[in-house]
C-alpha cells in the first residue's frame, strides 16, 4: 500500500516541501533510509543524516532549517516524533486482521463473545468468561472462568488471565503476561510458611498495555488496579493490592510490593524497586535502579538507593568512589591527633 506526500500531510497537517506526489510504501530510520521509505527527524543529533538519507520523505519539525540542498521530500509538522506515530499507527490498522474463531480454540458452552472477534488455535476460554467486540485473542491464551475481556482488547501468546479478573477495553497484554496469579503471601508457622488464600481480583482499566512476561498479582482481597493508560513493560512485577494510577509508565524489571499506590502520571525506569505499603505521589521520576522505601511528595524526581534528589545522588556517588582513600587519610589524621594528644598531656 503507498502513500503520497500529499495524502500524508493531509492527515498529520504538515506543510510539504518539494514533491507532494513523492510516494511511500514502508518506515526506516533516517541513517537506514531506502527509497520508498517514510523517515523523521526529532533529535538534533541525527540531524547530518538528512543529507544523505535515501528515504522518499522524511517528518521533521516546523523549526527546522536545512543548512544544505536536501534531496528527500520533507514534511513539517508540530512534532515529527508525535506525527510519525498516528501514520504507523493508522498504518498498522491498514493491515489485514484475522476474524473468527478456530475449531481448535477450547470454549466453554456458556462464554460470552461479542462481534468480530478472533480467537485462535489451542486458545482457552473457561466458563462464564466475556469477550468483547473486536477483542483479538492470540493462539494458546487461557482465559479464566469468569473473567472480562474488554472491546478492541489484544491478547498475545501465552497470556493468562486468571479467573474473575476484569481486563478493560482497548488493552494490549503481550506475549506471557500473567493477570490474577496469587500474590505473594504467607504466614510463618511452626513447620513451615501456611499460604493465605488470595481471593481478590484484578482490575485492569482501558488503555493499558502490558509488556510481555509481566505479572500483575491478584489482591489477597479486593483488587489489584491498574488504571487507565498504565504502560508496563516487560518483566515487570505488580504485587497484590498494589494500586497503579491512570497513565504512569514502568519501564522493564520495576518490582512494585504488595499494598503499594502508585500516583499518577508517574515514569519510572528500569529496576526500581518500591517498598510495600507506601504511597508515591502524582508526577514522580525515578531514575534506574533506585528504591523507594518510604512515601514520596508529588513531583518529585528521585535517583538512588534509598531514592534521594537526582544532583545529591551524584554528589555522593562522586564522593563514594574517594572514600577508601578517605578512610586511608582518616586513619592518618587520627594517628596525628593522638601523637599531639600525648605532646600535649607531657
Amino acid at each position: 500500500m503507498e502513500f503520497s506526500a500529499k495524502q500524508i500531510a493531509e492527515y498529520i497537517q504538515g506543510t510539504i516541501v518539494g514533491d507532494e506526489n513523492a510516494k511511500v510504501h514502508t518506515f526506516a530510520k533516517i541513517e537506514e533510509g531506502v527509497p520508498g521509505a517514510l523517515s523523521f527527524l526529532s533529535n538534533p543529533k541525527y540531524t547530518h543524516y538528512i543529507y544523505d538519507t535515501k528515504s522518499t520523505i522524511v517528518l521533521v519539525n516546523k523549526d527546522f532549517h536545512p543548512e544544505h540542498e536536501i534531496k528527500a521530500t520533507l514534511i513539517k509538522v508540530d512534532d515529527a516524533y508525535e506525527s510519525l506515530a498516528k501514520l504507523m499507527t493508522l498504518y498498522e490498522m491498514s493491515m489485514p486482521k484475522k476474524k473468527g474463531i478456530s475449531s481448535l480454540a477450547s470454549i466453554a458452552e456458556n462464554v460470552k463473545i461479542g462481534k468480530d472477534v478472533y480467537i485462535g488455535p489451542f486458545a482457552c476460554i473457561e466458563e462464564g468468561a466475556e469477550i468483547g467486540d473486536n477483542a483479538y485473542i492470540h493462539p494458546q491464551v487461557t482465559v479464566g472462568s469468569h473473567a472480562k475481556i474488554g472491546a478492541n482488547t489484544i491478547l498475545y501468546p501465552h497470556v493468562t488471565v486468571y479467573h474473575d479478573c476484569h481486563i478493560g477495553n482497548n488493552c494490549i497484554l503481550h506475549a506471557g503476561a500473567v493477570i490474577g496469579a496469587d500474590g505473594f503471601g504467607f504466614a510463618p508457622a511452626p513447620e513451615g510458611y501456611e499460604k493465605i488464600p488470595q481471593i481478590g481480583i484484578v482490575i485492569i482499566e482501558d488503555n493499558v498495555e502490558i509488556g510481555a512476561n509481566t505479572c500483575v498479582d491478584r489482591a489477597t482481597m479486593g483488587a489489584t488496579l491498574v488504571h487507565q493508560g498504565v504502560k508496563l513493560d516487560n518483566l515487570i512485577q505488580v504485587a497484590h493490592n498494589v494500586e497503579i494510577g491512570k497513565n504512569t509508565v514502568m519501564a522493564s524489571q520495576v518490582g512494585v510490593a504488595g499494598s503499594a499506590k502508585i500516583g499518577e502520571w508517574c515514569m519510572f525506569g528500569g529496576q526500581v524497586g518500591v517498598a510495600g505499603h507506601i504511597k508515591v505521589g502524582d508526577h514522580v521520576t525515578v531514575g534506574a535502579q533506585s528504591g523507594i522505601p518510604g512515601n514520596t511528595k508529588s513531583h518529585s524526581t528521585l535517583m538512588g538507593y534509598p531514592a534521594i534528589d537526582p544532583k545529591q545522588f551524584a554528589r555522593s556517588a562522586a564522593i563514594y568512589k574517594k572514600l577508601p582513600d578517605m578512610y586511608v587519610e582518616l586513619g592518618r589524621l587520627q594517628k596525628e591527633i593522638e601523637e599531639l594528644k600525648k605532646q600535649l598531656n607531657k
